[in-house]
């Protein structure tokens, strides 16, 4: 190729890229504008608490798919021209980002003790003042921590939001790299697509070294589980009261309280938490799963009896779905396999932990959708080149839930390794038995909820991908289906699905996962 051509289609990249990054960072500043909001208003209602956290733990479940007939009749159908596509694509990058920073908001704002907001209210804050002083210092660290999550999960979905169809109509935004890499798989044009992944991986690369390594930086230096998890609150800021009241706080006196009543130190004062009953708690989530269940249940029955042929429908959604079960877990498993013994290695034996971090947080933030076009090609020599596909879409796509939230949960471990290792003397294969396996087992499981959600999320790319003229899918599977009821307008279809894989998720989730997190949280204690 020409030189002059080429330096003319980096220019074009470049300035798509910049296109597509302004929509991400306004995506995801409305994300953490919103997930402020909402996450400080259930964390401090129990009404809220008890009605939107379900409704967001089924959004959260549900694939960038379920969102297109929203914007293309509300979006493209209301606003001007471009402005209408620029703006479903803002929002399809928003439902992809918004929902785990809610949660990150919502979990620092449950763990500020209590003391804060009793004097707070002593003091007579107003809320404004409570939100300065109290919520955002609270959730900052992990409004950061989240959204550097949450950009990943953005890029992933970029090809896909920049172009969207529902029947035969299709939109795509003018300037974006995920559709200009779209377009070039399209067209097989090579050089344009290499040297487009060059240019995104660049983007990648100064995305994460200079905004989000700058903000987590600066904020790791108040998370310190070890010592006081709550210092980046400012109890003068609060309260504006002179140092002799702190001196005056001593610890709690030591008393014969219930099993379930415990004391923490934060910051030399120990506040005393009345925790929760496990029989309280297990009901809580049964009521709140059999709830959801029955709505669910409900919406399906009220369908089948205005469409008769839902019966049909419903049969083949299940089967769709059991497919696709098989797959993503029997990939699971082998994501389990792999990141167990990466996890120990890099939380445990490494001694440049930071620097795997920074490496595999910049692999991570590629996705494979950008990939997509490469992998086919690759396995299209293999036998069944679309199952092998959908399996390393999942794979890619899942590994590194697992990996992260392992090294997450260690920073909060109550003990050193090394002190425990030196003091009982225990090495080799039995420190990976009885310490090392034990310690991540906690962040596995929390990483293994997101990481089969994320399958489950994916399934619509990995088991039905259009690469110009020619179709890359699998013979049976729920992202399949999602994609030929979208293709084909045919949206009851596609609610059935929808509603039939939130349900499944929930049971898992409720009945599997929360029950095994509570059990492996026993090693902490």
């Amino acid at each position: 190729m020409d030189m002059s051509l080429y330096l003319g289609l980096i220019g074009k990249l470049l300035v798509d890229c910049i296109y597509s990054w302004s929509r991400m960072f306004i995506a995801l500043g409305i994300s953490v504008i919103v997930s402020i909001i909402l996450g400080i208003y259930i964390a401090t209602s129990r009404k809220a608490e008890k009605l939107l956290l379900p409704v967001i733990d089924i959004f959260q479940t549900l694939p960038i798919l379920a969102f297109f007939p929203i914007v293309i009749y509300v979006f493209v159908g209301y606003l001007p021209g471009y402005i209408g596509i620029n703006a479903a694509v803002i929002f399809l990058i928003i439902t992809s980002m918004i929902w785990n920073i809610i949660f990150g908001v919502y979990e620092a704002i449950k763990t500020i003790p209590a003391e804060f907001f009793e004097m707070s209210e002593m003091y007579g804050l107003t809320s404004m003042e409570k939100l300065k002083t109290i919520y955002l210092p609270a959730a900052a660290p992990r409004i950061v921590q989240q959204s550097i999550l949450s950009w990943s999960i953005g890029l992933f979905y970029l090809v896909t939001s920049e172009i969207f169809s529902t029947g035969t109509a299709q939109y795509s935004v003018k300037y974006g790299i995920g559709a200009a890499l779209a377009s070039a798989a399209i067209t097989s044009n090579i050089t344009y697509y290499l040297t487009g992944i060059a240019m995104f991986v660049v983007f990648v690369i100064a995305t994460r070294m200079l905004f989000f390594k700058p903000l987590e930086d600066y904020y790791s230096r108040y998370y310190k589980p070890q010592s006081n998890v709550n210092r980046y609150l400012n109890w003068r800021s609060i309260v504006k009261l002179p140092n002799r009241l702190f001196t005056r706080m001593q610890p709690a006196p030591k008393t014969n309280t219930p099993s379930r009543e415990k004391t923490y130190p934060k910051g030399g004062v120990y506040i005393s938490r009345t925790l929760p009953s496990k029989k309280s708690t297990d009901a809580s989530s049964k009521k709140r799963a059999a709830l959801l269940l029955i709505i669910l249940i409900a919406a399906v029955t009220l369908v089948a009896y205005a469409f008769p042929t839902v019966i049909k429908d419903e049969a083949f959604v299940v089967e769709s779905i059991s497919f696709s079960f098989v797959r993503i877990w029997l990939v699971f498993v082998v994501i389990l396999a792999i990141s167990v013994p990466v996890s120990v290695y890099l939380i445990f034996i490494s001694k440049n932990i930071s620097r795997y971090i920074i490496a595999f947080q910049i692999i991570a933030s590629i996705p494979s959708t950008i990939l997509l076009p490469a992998i086919i090609s690759t396995l299209r020599t293999y036998p069944h080149p679309a199952e092998l596909t959908a399996i390393m879409v999942y794979f890619i796509s899942g590994i590194w839930y697992l990996i992260f939230s392992a090294i997450g949960a260690s920073k909060s471990m109550p003990f050193r390794i090394d002190e425990v290792k030196k003091v009982f003397g225990i090495r080799g294969l039995e420190a990976w038995k009885k310490i090392y396996i034990p310690a991540i087992i906690p962040g596995l499981i929390t990483g293994a909820v997101t990481a089969i959600a994320a399958e489950w999320n994916v399934s619509i790319v990995a088991e039905y991908f259009v690469s110009g003229n020619s179709v890359t899918q699998v013979g049976i599977g729920i992202g399949k289906l999602l994609n030929l009821a979208l293709n084909s307008n045919n949206l009851l279809l596609m609610l059935i699905g929808l509603i039939n894989l939130s349900a499944m998720i929930i049971l898992i989730n409720t009945f599997l996962w929360k029950r095994l997190y509570r059990k492996a949280t026993i090693v902490y204690r």
